[in-house]
């Protein structure tokens, strides 16, 4: 098999309604879905959808490298994964979501070849995976009020994004666990909003109101920080910003420095580089979750849940993306069971059908 072409368009989805972070706000599902072809007459689709706030990645950045990868990559026999691999890597420095768009076809590819569904290619440890449920920032009424009906709806973990102000985020959580009651596990995320030391203090305070875990609670780059309030905070830590590939993982790891990892494939460039940071993490005993930037449509949420259903060490899952958008690009992929239950189908590949509107 030989890849002929890769086809890209770009796709805009407006959100259901405003998603706001300690980074900024989001109204827009952006991406670039590729339709990577080949010779037998197979084709592999994949999603590039870059996160500007996450990543600095822009969706006309990412249409370019994938066109720069396609030169390269004519003739190649997209199963060979590992070669894809490198040719993607040396043609682009980092760019993950433009290289997960090429992985994520070269995948759905092998699965269509092998006659297998992809989260078998993986591991098969089993065919579904459950989700949290996300709650941006907004006053406490309003978030209170979603985390309730999120789990009326049937969540049973919510993940709640804070980061502005002391008073402001304390006020957030209690509200939040007032509204859904001592069954329900929270999540809180702050996106690198606050130093090493406030974190401390904060998260202390925060867990008067019993959470699972904190979520980046400072900048990527201090991982001295990181390091700092993992040691002295009774609320296990998870990096996300902090790692972005396999080496951040292992620097991570060496230093002990998170309790959990959130892998996300957007960020990683794709399934082939998230096995490794797997890997690394299984070693050392740190279990993962599986992410998803907002921006994602079903195409890269039924990959990341095929890995996360696939692999035994993916313990957590933040999948929650599609539950957010006003309209589903494409038909296929991952199927929504008992609302956080996300069942893989048992087709060869990730079972993408096409546009929604292509007949």
């Amino acid at each position: 098999m030989k890849i002929t072409g890769i086809k890209v368009r770009q796709v805009e989805v407006p959100l259901i309604e405003p998603f706001r972070i300690s980074l900024g706000v989001i109204t827009h599902s952006h991406s670039a879905i590729v339709s990577v072809e080949t010779d037998e007459g197979l084709v592999g689709y994949g999603e590039g959808a870059p996160a500007i706030l996450i990543s600095g990645e822009s969706l006309s950045g990412t249409n370019d490298v994938i066109k720069a990868m396609e030169r390269e990559l004519i003739g190649v026999d997209p199963t060979d994964l590992e070669k894809v691999y490198w040719i993607m890597d040396r043609t682009a420095a980092h760019s993950g979501s433009a290289k997960n768009a090429i992985d994520m076809a070269c995948y759905d590819l092998l699965g269509k070849k092998a006659g297998m569904p992809v989260y078998k290619l993986l591991g098969g440890h089993k065919n579904f995976i459950e989700t949290d449920m996300t709650v941006g920032i907004d006053t406490p009424e309003v978030m209170a009020a979603k985390a309730k009906k999120h789990v009326a709806d049937g969540f049973d973990t919510i993940k709640t994004k804070v980061g502005t102000s002391f008073d402001e985020d304390l006020a957030r959580v209690k509200a939040i666990r007032e509204a859904v009651g001592d069954d329900v596990k929270i999540r809180v995320d702050a996106n690198q909003a606050w130093g090493a030391k406030e974190a401390v203090r904060l998260i202390e305070r925060l867990n008067e109101y019993n959470l699972e875990l904190v979520e980046q609670p400072v900048p990527y780059h201090d991982i001295a920080g990181l390091e700092y309030v993992t040691k002295h905070s009774i609320v296990p830590i998870m990096s996300d910003e902090s790692c972005f590939n396999s080496k951040d993982a292992l620097r991570l790891v060496e230093r002990r420095a998170i309790d959990y990892l959130n892998i996300k494939l957007m960020k990683c460039g794709g399934i082939r580089e998230a096995l490794k940071i797997n890997a690394i993490c299984e070693s050392a005993g740190i279990e993962v979750m599986l992410g998803c930037m907002a921006e994602e449509s079903n195409l890269g949420i039924t990959a990341a849940a095929s890995l996360g259903a696939a692999t035994k060490n993916i313990t957590r899952a933040d999948l929650d993306a599609i539950f957010t958008l006003t309209d589903m690009p494409f038909k296929g992929g991952v199927i929504v069971e008992d609302t956080k239950k996300l069942v893989l189908p048992e087709v060869p590949g990730f079972g993408f059908i096409g546009f929604e509107n292509e007949q």
